[in-house]
C-alpha cells in the first residue's frame, strides 16, 4: 500500500488555505429580468418592449399574460423562468401603458404611468451601441432627495444594472442610460459614449454622449410592500389618471354645450318680450 503522504500528494486541505477573513467576499450579480405585457398593446408598446429586450440582456421575455386581474401569477412566472426581477406593460382603454417594476417574489413593486414614448425607430438618432453591451447607469440628485426616490433607485439599479456573468452579454461597456427627475416625474434617456471626435482622429482624447434612444416618461403611481400586491409604501398626491382627464375634458365641452343651448332660450324669451301687441289701427286689420 502506498504511504499516505504520497496519496496526498498535490492536494492541500481546506484547512491549509490561507484565507484573510478581514476582506468579506465580493457578492455576485446575479440578477436577471422577466419581461412581459398584458393583452392588447399597440404597436408603440411592442416596439419599445423589443428596444428594452435590447438594452438589457440579461432579460428573459415572456408571452403575454391574459388576465390584467390577477397578477399574482407573475411571482410565480418569474419563479419558473428562474427571474428575480420583472418589467410588466400593462395596457388600459386609451392606449394608456402602465408600467411595474417589482423585485419577485417578495417585493417591492412600482407602479407607474407611462407617457411620451419614442422608440429607437421613430428617433432616427445618430448614436449606436453594440448590441449586448453592459451600460452605465446615471441617476439624477433627486433620487436621494426623497425615500421613494432612494426605493426607486434601488430598484431600477437592480433591473437596469446588467450583470457581467450574464450569457448574452458582451465585455464592452460603451452606453450609459440616465434617469433624471423633473415635475415628479423620471425621465429616461440612453446615450453612446464616443471618446474620440470623429472629426479629429489624431487629436487629443474627448468624451461626448449622442443620444441612442429610446426614451419615455414615468410617472410614479404608488409602491407596494410586496410584488404586484400589498401594503401602500407610497402614493403619489399629484397623480391625475388619464380617465379623470378625459371625464375633466369631457364635462367641460358639456358644459359648453349647456351654456350654448342656455343662451339660446334667453334670446327667444327676449324675441318674445319685444313683440309689441297689436292694436285696432295696426296695418294687419285695417288691410285686412
Amino acid at each position: 500500500m502506498a504511504p499516505t503522504n504520497v496519496l496526498n500528494k498535490g492536494k492541500r486541505k481546506v484547512d491549509d488555505v490561507d484565507v484573510d477573513e478581514g476582506t468579506p467576499k465580493p457578492k455576485k450579480n446575479k440578477q436577471r429580468v422577466l419581461l412581459l405585457s398584458s393583452r392588447g398593446i399597440t404597436h408603440r408598446m411592442r416596439h419599445l418592449m423589443n428596444d428594452m429586450e435590447t438594452l438589457l440582456p440579461h432579460v428573459k421575455k415572456d408571452s403575454k399574460l391574459d388576465s390584467k386581474s390577477q397578477l399574482h401569477l407573475l411571482p410565480e412566472l418569474a419563479d419558473l423562468n428562474n427571474c428575480n426581477n420583472t418589467l410588466y406593460f400593462e395596457a388600459r382603454r386609451h392606449e394608456d401603458l402602465y408600467l411595474w417594476a417589482a423585485k419577485t417574489p417578495n417585493g417591492p413593486s412600482i407602479k407607474m404611468h407611462v407617457q411620451n414614448v419614442h422608440t429607437m425607430d421613430e428617433l432616427k438618432l445618430t448614436g449606436n451601441c453594440l448590441k449586448g453591451s453592459r451600460g452605465l447607469l446615471s441617476f439624477d440628485r433627486g433620487f436621494e432627495d426623497t425615500e421613494w426616490g432612494r426605493l426607486t433607485k434601488e430598484v431600477f439599479t437592480q433591473i437596469f444594472g446588467v450583470p457581467s456573468t450574464s450569457r448574452k452579454a458582451k465585455p464592452f461597456i460603451d452606453h450609459v442610460l440616465t434617469f433624471s427627475i423633473l415635475d415628479s416625474k423620471i425621465w429616461f434617456r440612453n446615450f453612446q459614449i464616443i471618446e474620440k471626435d470623429p472629426l479629429q482622429p489624431n487629436g487629443p482624447p474627448q468624451m461626448t454622449l449622442v443620444e441612442i434612444g429610446p426614451r419615455f416618461v414615468l410617472t410614479p403611481i404608488r409602491i407596494f410592500e410586496g410584488a404586484f400586491g400589498g401594503a401602500t409604501v407610497f402614493s403619489n398626491p399629484e397623480f391625475v389618471s388619464p380617465g379623470a382627464v378625459r371625464s375633466a375634458i369631457r364635462r367641460e365641452k358639456g358644459g359648453k354645450y349647456g351654456n350654448r343651448k342656455d343662451g339660446e332660450e334667453e334670446l327667444e324669451r327676449r324675441k318674445i318680450m319685444r313683440q309689441r301687441t297689436q292694436d285696432e289701427l295696426a296695418v294687419a286689420k285695417v288691410f285686412a
